[in-house]
């Protein structure tokens, strides 16, 4: 498999995830809380990258694909990062997790950005709810799993050798 059929089958695999994220929210009626929404944030980004990737098409010589191996990494790490937060709010006993706030257009018309991302990533009661399982695992569970699976196939991708060309004649 070239890097470029590789990165554009990354780039497929986020479509996916985020057209499951849109299905269960506008068919399923799971509303996305704040995190769940970073999280998708985290997906289109990888998604972006992998295009680009494809698109770019670096040559096996030259350090663009390394590049594009680390440059996966940084929104896959932060949507895993959200995911482990998630899944620690959701861990909590009732009680113990804040009340919902509201909405995030609402907090960015009377805060700044990195207090808007600060008070999402404390988490609040929408957060902590569990509407959705499979196999056992909640959502975010299923997206830290696809997010660190995207990154290691990135780097897979990314920095190998791409298969060379022989001629037969």
């Amino acid at each position: 498999m070239t890097p470029r059929l590789a990165n554009f089958l990354g780039f497929v695999a986020c479509v996916g995830l985020l057209g499951y994220a849109y299905f269960a929210q506008y068919q399923l009626h799971l509303e996305p809380c704040p995190l769940c929404i970073l999280q998708r944030i985290g997906v289109l980004l990888t998604g972006l990258v992998f295009l680009v990737a494809a698109l770019h098409g670096a040559r096996r010589s030259g350090a663009g694909r390394g590049y594009y191996a680390i440059l996966v990494l940084v929104p896959v790490l932060a949507t895993a990062a959200v995911s482990i937060r998630q899944l620690y709010i959701q861990s909590l006993p009732p009680g113990s997790v804040p009340s919902c706030g509201a909405s995030v257009g609402i907090m960015l018309q009377f805060m700044s950005v990195t207090q808007v991302l600060a008070k999402v990533l404390a988490g609040s009661g929408e957060c902590a709810k569990v509407d959705w399982r499979l196999f056992g695992l909640a959502m975010p569970a299923w997206v830290l799993i696809a997010a660190l699976g995207l990154g290691g196939f990135g780097i897979w991708a990314n920095s190998r050798r791409a298969p060379s060309r022989v001629a037969f004649r």
